[in-house]
């Protein structure tokens, strides 16, 4: 059986995705839009805190990239207790430790506690969202599990267009701790009501009939000790130790070069919107194509956007580029779910993908702090987006190691 007969999915005959799938979809997206918009809109604050308080770049994005370490470390547990008792009552506890982090940040008279509340509670909290999201959204459906948790995943795309303009506008008006409490507060009034309507779905429904076929019936040990996970998990890692430092200074990047504080946080809007669309075509084309290969091709687009964004000096060369970047990044990372879905099956998924986001934290955790000290150092980002892209390309070289798919059946004739 060739490549594309192994890698390309299609849909078993009478097996139609849930109803209700949709509206878990739904309540992820908004989900994902609100925790990732609060804990990620650090690089807005960034300018504003360093001037006031005094903290340096290095110091402040270090809370960031202590956010991404604890956030893998908590994904793990986070994804097992989803396996356990349903992802409801984890994303339910996770809103309240990240409205709690977001509060005491806001709070925060050092840079050691500000560090401590954003980077460990809000860390804490940022490991329960995507992984077991994910997980529950690909047990509602087969046919269209790559566009569903692609959908979940545009949540993270729109937070750029909407979080972080609102926090840009909260921090002109009144300061970035006021602007903090408030999106820590929103955070809250919007997570825990969206939560309730997360649900699993009933036995024998669309993602999880075929149990038998599909499952492969391994236990969470031997499964993130297999060649399948560890493929999955390193190109997760290279994939985002590659974009976390472009997109987290991005903002400070073009302000560097001269553009306004607030159109530059429109080229961060802008990568959101991209992110958005990405998600949904990537998504959609690897339904139709295969997840393997769309994830090599867009792993690539990102490396090579990357190294170019090096040389970005204007507005508009910051605005092209930052689509481009947005649609690769943004539609690549939901298509790891897909194929954790499809290499270990219903039973473990959240276990399995708690891993890799563990994985990919990891990743994440670099790029802020580098990108600090390489700006405090060289005064200037350009070897950051140099060094992101050689990174960049070793995650499309880790992505060939994906051997065949064992749970796709083979596509029906075009």
């Amino acid at each position: 059986m060739n490549t594309h007969e192994t890698d390309a999915p299609t849909a078993a005959p009478g097996r139609p995705d849930g109803g209700y799938g949709w509206v878990v979809v739904a309540a992820g997206a908004l989900i994902t839009c609100v925790a990732a918009g609060a804990m990620f809109s650090l690089a807005v604050y960034l300018q504003s805190i360093s001037t006031d308080t005094g903290w340096s770049r290095a110091g402040i994005s270090a809370a960031m990239t202590l956010d991404f370490l604890v956030m893998g470390a908590a994904a793990f547990g986070w994804g097992a207790l989803s396996d356990r008792y349903g992802t409801r009552p984890v994303i339910l506890a996770a809103s309240l430790l990240l409205g709690l982090g977001l509060l005491l940040a806001s709070r925060a008279t050092s840079l050691l506690a500000f560090q401590l509340g954003y980077g460990v509670l809000v860390g804490v909290a940022g490991g329960a969202f995507f992984a077991p999201l994910m997980a529950v959204t690909t047990l509602w459906f087969e046919r269209h599990r790559a566009l569903a948790v692609s959908l979940v995943s545009a949540g993270m795309g729109v937070a750029p267009m909407t979080v972080s303009p609102l926090a840009s506008w909260l921090i002109l008006e009144h300061g970035w701790r006021t602007a903090m409490t408030t999106t820590g507060i929103a955070a809250l009034l919007l997570l825990i009501p969206a939560a309730l309507f997360v649900r699993q779905p009933p036995a024998g429904m669309a993602g999880q009939a075929r149990p038998e076929a599909e499952d492969p019936g391994l236990s969470v040990r031997q499964a993130l000790r297999s060649a399948p996970f560890a493929a999955l998990a390193l190109t997760f890692f290279l994939c985002c130790a590659a974009h976390s430092g472009p997109i987290f200074h991005v903002v400070s990047f073009a302000t560097f070069c001269g553009i306004a504080p607030m159109a530059a946080v429109t080229i961060y809007s802008v990568e959101g919107l991209a992110g958005l669309g990405g998600r949904l075509l990537l998504g959609t084309l690897a339904d139709r194509l295969g997840t393997k290969r769309v994830l090599i091709a867009g792993l690539l687009l990102q490396a090579l956007v990357i190294a170019v964004y090096s040389q970005a000096r204007a507005i508009g060369e910051f605005y092209g580029l930052s689509i481009l970047l947005g649609a690769a990044y943004g539609g690549v990372m939901p298509l790891y779910a897909a194929l954790a879905r499809d290499y270990f099956g219903p039973r473990i998924m959240g276990s399995v993908l708690g891993a890799a986001v563990m994985a990919s934290s990891l990743g994440m955790a670099f790029g802020p702090l580098a990108g600090g000290w390489i700006f405090d150092h060289f005064n200037g980002y350009t070897w950051l987006y140099l060094g992101s892209a050689a990174v960049g390309m070793g995650a499309v070289a880790m992505a060939f190691a994906f051997p065949p798919s064992p749970t796709r059946a083979p596509p029906h004739p075009v």
